[in-house]
């Protein structure tokens, strides 16, 4: 049974809201309170997907969401990156020097210090994102404006006073799409694979884990540790790699990895999203 539904954290109007509209658009976006709330969504039922931020071009990555992902039971089916616009959001009838705070989420406020500086605006944490334009609304306070995408502004009638404010106008998160099930068939010109993993306690581990990939052409385009049960000893690793297990030189480099690790867990095969090689392609060139 099926509900159509994809799960997202925060309130309406929330970029992960706009993530679910760009990627999903046939589906109905469910809103969640957190992060284990958008997971709990997709393994009892509630929702057919979840859409879940992983990392900022600007900001880097997101905090708690690789500690989630491999206890989350759901498996990735997509990727999808979102251009992140930010807008500063008033009371209708405000304007910018009436303005002395803007509230939004951390990470968002990370993505925009150079506009609030030169403008002698004061940054506040808020919930959200979309939930900070929310209680700006509700506050009707012309000396609070809220960071948030436009989207937010249609949403809860707030009037747009600076429209793509951030940083770095290449500024994009990077969405993972999860579902209870995987769907290893599907081949594209350019797959990925995610996984999880621990090495064994030998030395040099990890160094001749990695070597797998390198001796086998195979390009891994992201590697991170984190700490487990917030114990210094216990780290575990994720990363992504260019291919599908079934290709041979993959199959080979994961043959080594498993030898050299504890345990080894694959979170997703999945096509790469089209704005990832324009993105490659760009830097190329720059």
């Amino acid at each position: 049974m099926t509900t159509n539904r994809i799960a997202f954290q925060g309130e309406p109007g929330a970029y992960s809201h706009e993530a679910c509209r760009s990627a999903r658009p046939g589906m109905e976006a469910l809103p969640c309170r957190t992060f284990e709330d958008v997971i709990e969504a997709v393994r009892a039922g509630d929702a057919d997907l979840a859409m879940l931020p992983v990392e900022n071009s600007t900001y880097g990555r997101v905090a708690d969401i690789h500690h989630l992902l491999p206890e989350s039971g759901l498996r990735i089916i997509d990727e999808a990156f979102v251009r992140v616009h930010i807008s500063l959001l008033a009371v209708p009838g405000t304007t910018l020097d009436q303005v002395r705070e803007a509230m939004s989420h951390t990470v968002l406020l990370g993505q925009c210090r150079g506009f609030l500086r030169r403008n002698a605006i004061h940054a506040i944490t808020g919930a959200d994102t979309a939930g900070s334009a929310k209680e700006v609304a509700a506050r009707g306070n012309p000396s609070l404006a809220a960071l948030a995408a436009p989207l937010a502004g249609e949403i809860y009638g707030l009037d747009r006073l600076a429209d793509r404010i951030e940083d770095r106008q290449n500024n994009t998160t990077r969405f993972l799409i999860m579902s209870r099930h995987s769907d290893d068939s599907r081949r594209a010109e350019r797959m990925l694979t995610s996984f999880v993993f621990r090495v064994r306690n030998i030395p040099a581990a990890l160094y001749k884990a990695m070597g797998g990939f390198a001796t086998n052409g195979v390009n891994m385009t992201k590697l991170e540790s984190y700490m487990v049960d917030g114990v210094f000893t216990a780290t575990q690793f994720y990363a992504d790699i260019e291919g599908h297990p079934e290709d041979a030189n993959v199959a080979r480099a994961l043959d080594e990895l498993r030898y050299f690790t504890s345990s080894l867990d694959i979170l997703g095969v999945y096509p790469a999203d089209p704005l990832r090689e324009m993105q490659r392609q760009a830097s190329m060139a720059d």
